[in-house]
């Protein structure tokens, strides 16, 4: 539980990887701003958690926003791959300011209760449908961000999750075609106001888990095509350099296009084609692993 005595507190370090793990040239999509650029830019990690390749240098016509590159599907990814390809320069990591990978997006879709190894941790029964809560998207920054701990709440947690971004737009997806709609996945840091959460609000677990900064992201998005198995991947937390929580996502209950084809009944499609967060909520063994 972060302490209540710190006003901020510099998020965990979170990871979400293969596992075993194996080098390879993953596509690594991220949002940076740096002093002598001006905005936000698109690039790709030259590998985890190495130096940036910038996207908007290697191709000035590309988009400069995350949600903005991944509306125009194939046409971008296409140039990031090549850009991934070539003998790029490569922005030093420590130069560079790690934006969320997706900011402000029309949904953040979460799932509550999803993992076994919680549910009989807290004695609870496994869910028989999914528990569905969201968080705002003003909740979203940075990987490396300040948590800001609010006045209002003495108990204020972390736990880590694996993120799903939501590329194509869909309503009543069938579980067999929900990976097409699926652009990649990322690092979330769902950070609760447990008091909020559990004992006031009548209950209702929004006011809970969205305070401002309660959702950091990233730092990268990696591309659906570079993770050969979402539910085999590693997750862990550290706060303060200390490991607090290390699982795997095969412990899901629900799985991934299980939950999309659920989602989509309600909460998915709009008008016009926008980026969309949905965030698979990962409990744990060990208290919050």
């Amino acid at each position: 539980m972060l302490s209540s005595s710190k006003r901020r507190l510099l998020t965990a370090l979170l990871q979400a990887r293969r596992w075993p793990f194996q080098p390879s040239r993953d596509m690594r999509l991220v949002q940076f701003q740096a002093p002598h650029l001006v905005g936000p830019h698109l690039g790709l990690e030259s590998e985890n958690g190495g130096g940036l390749i910038n996207l908007n240098t290697f191709d000035p016509t590309l988009p400069k926003t995350m949600t903005e590159f991944l509306e125009q599907g194939e046409t971008t990814l296409s140039v990031a791959r090549r850009a991934l390809a070539a003998q790029l320069p490569v922005l030093p990591r420590a130069e560079v300011t790690f934006l969320a990978p997706v900011t402000r997006p029309d949904k953040v879709v979460c799932v509550g209760m999803n993992y076994v190894d919680h549910c009989k941790e807290q004695n609870v029964p496994v869910p028989k449908e999914p528990i569905i809560f969201s968080k705002f998207g003003s909740s979203i920054v940075g990987p490396y961000d300040e948590i800001v701990l609010p006045p209002e709440s003495q108990e204020v947690d972390w736990e880590v999750e694996l993120a799903v971004v939501i590329g194509k737009t869909g309503k009543h997806i069938k579980a067999t075609d929900a990976m097409a709609h699926v652009a990649g996945f990322t690092v979330a840091h769902d950070v609760s106001a447990r008091d909020w959460q559990m004992g006031r609000n009548g209950k209702q677990w929004l006011l809970g888990k969205t305070f401002d900064t309660f959702c950091p992201l990233g730092p990268a998005l990696v591309t659906k095509d570079s993770v050969a198995d979402p539910h085999n991947l590693k997750i862990c937390c550290r706060v303060n350099g200390e490991v607090v929580q290390s699982s795997s996502t095969k412990h899901m209950v629900f799985g991934i296009e299980a939950l999309i084809a659920w989602v989509s009944r309600l909460a998915i499609r709009r008008k016009g084609r926008r980026t969309r967060l949905e965030q698979s909520r990962h409990k744990c063994m060990h208290m919050h692993v």
